[in-house]
């Protein structure tokens, strides 16, 4: 096979993986044997993508490098350990360490002076990486990077870095170089198209909600679109929220975000997926074909987000900031789940009264003094009674017919 037959069946080959929706992995290391079954003297490499991630800033792919080091490692703001001498923090990054290790690395100052291509013997002292490169036996060094054109950028995702070396004696020749550029932009291209696969579900996810995310990347995008499903519906809030807006403005994002943080992973932490975050609101639903089981969870998240909020407050009362506390309304009933919306904006969330008379159960919590309300629906489900216990009859706003409320039993360890 000739050099340019070579590079045709790469690109043909990164062609195919990149419309099966390979993952980056597997595009990277398919992508590194071929290329060195065909005479490329590829030892090492690395592949670094930027994403839009709540918590990870992007994700590096390794190939041939040390077995205890993870192939595919998502990085955060402030980087990671490691070879991170070839991989940078977004400008926000607060770790010192970070930021010197990127100001000093080949795709830092390829972006300062705006190449796209880097080689270097290993000899050479100008880079930190090169040494760790040469004490592991490596003699070449060539880092690549592959821009996006400014309608292609998408947050920090403004193009692929990548890197390769060699341990031949003799380096990479100027073909081998030549071979590199030609078919890294196809890998790119690739790597990007996974990365933004990746990406929508991630967002869809951390907008929408796990389920919501899932199914409306599944097709269902219809306005109009809904299931009936039965479920057990959650609506909670903060005690005194708009107390702490007046008196504490700067709070209210880094408050929110705390008491968010505990009440939805507690939720997650229990199947549930959370639909709505409304202010200091939140709305979630436990689906499950056995009514038991889902309200065994819904119970078990309100239990442990008791616990976690006391925990957090303890915390934030030692720091000098501001705390609250949760209620939480729990009912159960058949709602219907999916699109509702103007053609133009749409939302996938749940309707329906059962919905409705949640969210008075939880408005009633401030009333009858009690952190957890659940409706006499919910109580009446098998096994739930020995876990609760009768604070009485209550009219509901918009509800016909007055019905009997239950708190947690405090003698169960509610």
């Amino acid at each position: 096979m000739t050099a340019e037959d070579a590079i045709d069946a790469l690109n043909a080959w990164l062609t195919k993986a990149g419309l099966r929706g390979a993952p980056e992995a597997e595009l990277v290391s398919g992508f590194c044997e071929r290329a060195a079954a065909a005479g490329l003297p590829i030892s090492r490499a690395l592949v670094i993508i930027d994403t839009l991630h709540p918590v990870y800033e992007g994700r590096l792919v390794r190939w041939g490098h040390d077995p205890s080091q993870p192939v595919v490692q998502e990085y955060g703001r402030t980087g990671l350990p490691g070879d991170a001498a070839d991989l940078h923090p977004s400008s926000g990054g607060e770790q010192t360490e970070a930021v010197a290790r990127w100001r000093a690395s080949p795709f830092f100052r390829m972006l300062e002076t705006g190449e796209s291509l880097l080689r270097r013997r290993v000899t050479a002292d100008e880079f930190s990486v090169l040494r760790d490169y040469r004490a592991a036996g490596m003699t070449d060094y060539v880092a690549i990077i592959n821009r996006f054109a400014p309608e292609g950028i998408i947050g920090e995702m403004d193009c692929v870095y990548s890197s390769w070396v060699t341990a031949h004696a003799d380096g990479f020749t100027d073909a081998h170089v030549a071979a590199l550029t030609r078919v890294v932009p196809t890998l790119a291209l690739a790597v990007k198209a996974a990365a933004l696969a990746r990406m929508t579900g991630t967002l869809m996810e951390t907008y929408l909600g796990r389920d919501a995310g899932r199914r409306v990347l599944s097709g269902r995008i219809m306005r109009g679109f809904a299931d009936r499903i039965d479920a057990v519906i959650w609506f909670s809030d903060l005690r005194g929220f708009t107390r702490i807006t007046d008196s504490a403005p700067e709070q209210v994002i880094p408050l929110l975000n705390d008491y968010a943080d505990v009440i939805v992973s507690a939720i997650h932490a229990q199947g549930g997926d959370v639909l709505k975050l409304i202010g200091d609101g939140i709305l979630a639903i436990f689906a499950a074909a056995d009514r038991a089981n889902a309200c065994a969870a819904a119970l078990t998240a309100a239990t442990a987000t008791r616990s976690e909020v006391v925990a957090l407050n303890i915390r934030r009362a030692r720091d000098g900031l501001p705390v609250t506390d949760m209620y939480v309304g729990l009912h159960v009933g058949e709602v219907f789940y999916g699109n509702i919306g103007s053609t133009e904006r749409l939302d996938f969330t749940v309707v329906g009264p059962a919905v409705n008379e949640t969210s008075r159960i939880a408005a009633m919590c401030r009333s009858v003094d009690q952190p957890v309300l659940v409706s006499e629906a919910f109580a009446n489900v098998d096994g739930m009674r020995g876990r609760l216990v009768s604070v009485g009859r209550y009219a509901l706003r918009g509800v016909a017919q007055p019905q009997e409320l239950f708190t947690l039993d405090s003698a169960q360890g509610g």
